[in-house]
């Protein structure tokens, strides 16, 4: 049974309506992730809001009414996509007012191309997108902890404790996407493989 992304009833309540295209690593990338999870999740306390299944986002939407042409438009761009590698290279953050820790993603040619070929494909549509961003001013992540609750002295002690570059920078290749949506306080998700 796959992991949800977010299980927290405040959580499902702040995204319902929306959806979401991730890709979801299961190997090294995500054995990673859980190490920093845990790690933050210990000194900060595991009632701060967090995700409960490492994804990387390259899309969000609001548009609940249509969530069927999303989701045609979606396994349409999958299926010319072939696998894609990310590369876990640091741990970071995003600063206030957002104030979340990431596992940050090296910008690989064939994420990079992935993302702004499923720009080209939403030219011509007029989806609600949320928090849209060309490709050069997206940082390709994993969301730890969303530490936006924390008084900002307490939060900047804690940022600035945990940013490293990754000596070792674990890799690996995923196949498939998922098209996740919020509705009626439930998380849904559809798995689309990559590839022709």
């Amino acid at each position: 049974m796959r992991r949800p992304f977010m299980d927290d009833p405040a959580q499902l309540a702040s995204l319902e309506g929306q959806q979401y295209l991730v890709l979801r690593p299961t190997i090294a990338v995500a054995s990673l992730y859980r190490e920093v999870q845990d790690a933050a999740l210990a000194r900060l306390g595991g009632d701060i809001p967090h995700p409960r299944t490492e994804h990387v986002t390259l899309r969000a939407f609001s548009e609940p009414d249509r969530r069927t042409e999303v989701g045609a438009l979606v396994r349409d761009w999958a299926a010319r996509q072939h696998p894609i590698e990310v590369t876990a290279e640091a741990v970071d953050v995003f600063p206030a007012p957002w104030q979340i820790l990431i596992v940050r993603i090296a910008r690989s040619a064939a994420l990079v191309s992935a993302y702004a070929d499923l720009s080209a494909a939403l030219e011509s549509t007029d989806f609600r997108r949320l928090d849209e961003r060309g490709v050069e001013d997206w940082t390709f992540h994993l969301s730890v902890v969303y530490g936006r609750t924390l008084d900002p002295a307490a939060w900047q002690e804690f940022a600035d404790a945990s940013r490293t570059e990754l000596s070792l920078q674990p890799a690996e290749t995923i196949a498939e996407a998922e098209l996740v949506w919020y509705e009626d306080g439930e998380e849904h998700a559809e798995v689309i493989p990559l590839g022709p």
